[in-house]
């Protein structure tokens, strides 16, 4: 009977504890070798280590929502986690289309301030109304390559079709007399290689993952200065996180911070990877200079700015806060 009663107890125990167990589901669009993937892993690797009954699983490649419907199932509570372009989401919220913006971000210390600043506060208010929260921040960059020559000023698109990566850049673009070529990514290199684009604007990693060095004169990548970045974090439900305990918490805070910090060094990373390969392939490497960057912001402040302004309640408070990130 002692016997009996005590198995009884492990096995009324064991019940309990898995009660006490949380999974969380994560949803990505990503391979498992890209940046992104590497950071949730992190995190599920870091609480899983804490030893807090708390599991992350991570669904890469789409294989739980589409890539760009992963923000409503997660404002739902029909998804946990996720780690996207906010921008994605611009849709629900058009305060997130300024987490792509040309000339707001200059270079990656320059985005780790403006996730400390009273702009990014202002953008996580907007995403607590959504039943979000964020958990690690993370920018990665891109930049110019052309079929025939350097793309650094304004000048340097004139006439030229070219491709752009997001809405507010195929509008400055435009504004500097290009001509717009809208495709994904992966489109580039064919468009290029059968003459119907001159230029592509495109992210550090899809530049060399789609092998765009094959097809062009010039690259300029992401260096002291940039126009392209792109607010990519991950986050969670915010009612799901007050659902865990306090130690669950604290552990997947403290890995997120780890992540955090790794996502940074690797963008960085991935900018000088792609310098590195241009240049190894024969392809001009030419840098964009302050003064540069500069023509092009005033070029967005007539028009990629200026629309914003105009299409989002509260939208020239939001701006100014982010141009006043120094």
């Amino acid at each position: 009977m002692k016997r009996t009663l005590t198995a009884l107890t492990v096995a009324l125990a064991a019940t309990v504890s898995a009660a006490d167990a949380a999974q969380l589901r994560l949803s990505h669009q990503w391979s498992e070798n890209d940046v992104r993937h590497k950071v949730a892993q992190m995190v599920a690797d870091e609480i899983a280590a804490a030893g807090v009954d708390l599991e992350l699983r991570i669904f890469p490649s789409q294989s739980l929502f589409k890539a760009r419907e992963q923000y409503t199932p997660l404002s739902r509570g029909q998804l946990d986690m996720t780690v996207l372009p906010l921008s994605y989401a611009g849709g629900q919220q058009p305060a997130y289309n300024l987490t792509l913006m040309p000339g707001l971000v200059k270079n990656h210390d320059h985005a780790a301030r403006l996730v400390e600043s009273p702009f990014m506060d202002a953008l996580e208010e907007r995403m607590a109304e959504d039943d979000v929260m964020v958990l690690v921040h993370g920018y990665l960059a891109g930049g110019f390559a052309g079929k025939e020559g350097c793309i650094t000023a304004p000048e340097d698109v004139q006439g030229l079709q070219t491709r752009a990566a997001g809405k507010a850049f195929e509008q400055m673009l435009a504004g500097a007399g290009a001509s717009i070529a809208s495709m994904a990514s992966s489109e580039i290199y064919n468009a290029m290689q059968t003459g119907v684009l001159d230029a592509a604007n495109t992210s550090s990693s899809s530049f060399v993952s789609y092998r765009i060095y094959e097809q062009v004169a010039c690259y300029t990548p992401p260096g002291e200065y940039a126009l392209w970045f792109m607010y990519q974090p991950m986050l969670i439900n915010k009612t799901t996180f007050e659902g865990l305990s306090e130690e669950q918490q604290q552990a997947l805070l403290d890995a997120s911070a780890k992540a955090q910090a790794f996502y940074l060094e690797e963008a960085k990373k991935e900018d000088g990877e792609s310098r590195q390969v241009f240049a190894d392939n024969g392809v001009e490497i030419d840098d964009m200079t302050e003064e540069e960057f500069n023509a092009w912001r005033e070029i967005a402040a007539e028009t990629s700015y200026k629309a914003f302004v105009e299409e989002t309640e509260g939208g020239q408070e939001l701006l100014d806060k982010a141009l006043a990130v120094e």
